[in-house]
């Protein structure tokens, strides 16, 4: 149980972490030639796969609700 939280705990600090970086860092210069805007990370994407992972949970759990239920 303590590794599961441990998992969880860290993926959480790991994204809250960039997120913050990319609102503090704004639109200065970086030496990564793909993020030219010094982000780390690219917001549309992660919410586009969010939203994916959001419905498919949704159906999965819609689906399993009426199993139950018949």
């Amino acid at each position: 149980m303590r590794v599961l939280f441990g998992m969880i705990l860290g993926a959480f600090l790991t994204v809250g972490a960039a997120f913050v970086h990319d609102n503090w860092s704004g639109s200065s210069a970086s030496t990564s030639p793909s993020l030219a805007d010094g982000r780390m990370v690219n917001w549309d994407v992660v919410d586009a796969n969010w939203r994916i992972v959001r419905d498919r949970a949704r159906e999965t759990w819609t689906m399993l609700s009426q199993k139950v239920q018949s």
